[in-house]
């Protein structure tokens, strides 16, 4: 059973959330030497971490008001985690405590400019996996004007009930998004992966994700035919990021391509997050389906430039002032 925090002190308690996220968090434990294996780094960075948190944060850079269902430990790590959390900008009201389980921690490696291995300690639950029916703020999430989970979240009990009961809540309200964020370690099999991910996009309104990820989620890993896939599974816009070729989306009206923008890679591990949050803003924003992907597409860009993830986050000056050069 978890315990939920007491909400800190607010002006605007009664206020709808722009982005509410559901899923991981934890500590980033990054060496500081590339193209190096573990067993020989030297020194290392210790950064929040969990992709639906970096999302959140991602958003607030753009100003939007955020926070994240997720739970910690009660340990230093989860201690570091929640003021980390406050100091970026996320509210941290709907973040639980598990005392019998420990904050998780992550580590890479990092290989430039495309071999990022990553080793999670989430042994043998992670708080975030054991979240329940009764952490959530069902009028919260129901108000919020984004809503974004993960298919992280679906891999265990008692977490992918809680993530079915909020999507009961939201009712497939506009901009309820799937993050098919896939990882292998998480999951008993692929076919289990894709049974879960099956059912869920039933639930939701977008859904985004790599060609892999697509892959598992309804067996295409062909951009336009992954997208189209999405979309006959009932979502309304499919997003395929394509990675060095940029990124597709879909829906039934329109198709987008946006071509990529090329930086020198130093960590790909929170480009994706940095997408997410950037086009979290950009459809908040009301923006032109291409305008929204090309700011996205560089906020992941920059951050891809960057060592770490969660501090990694552009601002949306930055983001612009590169796009007034594209």
């Amino acid at each position: 059973m978890t315990t939920q925090l007491p909400d800190p002190p607010s002006p605007v308690l009664d206020a709808a959330f722009d982005l509410i996220t559901i899923g991981r968090i934890g500590v980033d434990i990054y060496p500081l030497q590339d193209s190096v294996g573990l067993e020989d780094a030297e020194t290392f960075g210790k950064y929040l971490g969990g992709s639906a948190t970096n999302v959140a944060i991602a958003a607030a850079r753009h100003g939007r008001r955020c926070a994240v269902v997720t739970a910690t430990g009660d340990d230093p790590f989860g201690r570091f985690a929640r003021r980390e959390l406050a100091r970026l900008g996320v509210d941290g009201r709907f973040v639980a405590t598990v005392p019998e389980l420990k904050t998780p921690v992550t580590f890479c490696e990092i290989f430039p400019p495309d071999d990022f291995p990553l080793y999670f300690y989430r042994d043998p639950l992670a708080p975030d996996l054991a979240i329940t029916t009764d952490d959530l703020d069902l009028t919260a999430i129901r108000d919020a004007r984004i809503f974004w989970a993960t298919v992280t979240g679906l891999s265990r009990e008692p977490s992918r009930t809680t993530h079915l009961t909020a999507w009961e809540a939201r009712a497939r309200a506009p901009l309820t998004i799937l993050d098919l964020d896939y990882r292998p370690m998480f999951w008993p099999s692929p076919e289990a992966a894709t049974a879960e991910v099956e059912k869920a996009l039933s639930q939701v309104t977008v859904a985004v994700g790599n060609s892999e990820e697509c892959r598992i989620a309804v067996g295409e890993s062909e951009p336009h035919r992954a997208a189209d896939a999405l979309l006959d599974r009932g979502v309304d816009l499919a997003v395929v990021k394509r990675g060095p070729r940029g990124v597709l989306a879909k829906t039934r009206e329109q198709t987008v391509e946006v071509p990529p923008y090329r930086v020198e890679v130093v960590n790909g591990l929170g480009a994706g997050d940095g997408f997410g949050g950037a086009l979290c803003h950009g459809l908040l924003s009301g923006w032109p389906l291409e305008r929204a992907l090309r700011f996205a597409n560089v906020a992941g860009a920059v951050v891809a430039t960057r060592r770490e993830c969660s501090t990694a986050m552009p601002t949306t000056a930055e983001v612009e002032e590169i796009m007034k050069e594209l």
